[in-house]
This record gives structure tokens, sequence and C-alpha cells, in this order.
């Protein structure tokens, strides 16, 4: 795999091209975008958090979502000890599929 196929997966390399400024093909990224992300993010990093396992939990959901079947999300959330999907995450995530 080459340096720039590389640089291009994961969340880190979005975080890392929104830093640059630059989409990952390498273009601008449009500033009113830009200002708009930040603006938004930074309402985030000012909110409370309620703890790191109902984070993890959240986080689990919406990327496991796009790569298990609901079923499956299902069993490993219960198999962590996690509490299962909620039916309105099963309405948003899976109620389409």
């Amino acid at each position: 795999m080459s340096a720039e196929n590389k640089s291009s997966l994961g969340a880190d390399a979005v975080d890392a091209a929104i830093a640059q400024g630059l989409d990952l093909d390498g273009t601008p990224i449009p500033a009113a975008k830009l200002e708009l992300y930040n603006e938004v993010m930074g309402f985030e990093a000012g909110r409370q958090r309620s703890g790191v396992s109902n984070t993890m939990r959240s986080r689990i959901v919406r990327i496991g979502a796009k790569h298990l079947p609901q079923e499956e999300l299902n069993q490993k959330l219960l198999a962590a000890d996690f509490a299962p999907l909620k039916d309105k995450e099963i309405a948003f995530y899976y109620g389409g599929k």
C-alpha cells in the first residue's frame, strides 16, 4: 500500500486532513465549510461528558452499524457488558436496510 493510500485510511486521516484544510484527494476544503465545522466542534468540545463508557458505546453503535448486521452488533454489545441496541438506534441505523 502506498503512503498516499495509507494516509487516507481511518478516522485519524480525516481529522488530519481537516486540520490541514485539505480533502483526502488534496483539494482545499472551502473556508465556509471549515468555519462551520470548527464552530460546531467547538460546541462539542465544551459539552459536559457523561462518561467514557457511554461515549464508547455510542461510537461502537454508530460505526458498528455500518459494518455489522443488527443481531451481531447487539450480541457483541451484550458480550462486552454494554446495553443492547435501543429501539430508536435500531430504527435509525437499521430501519432502511
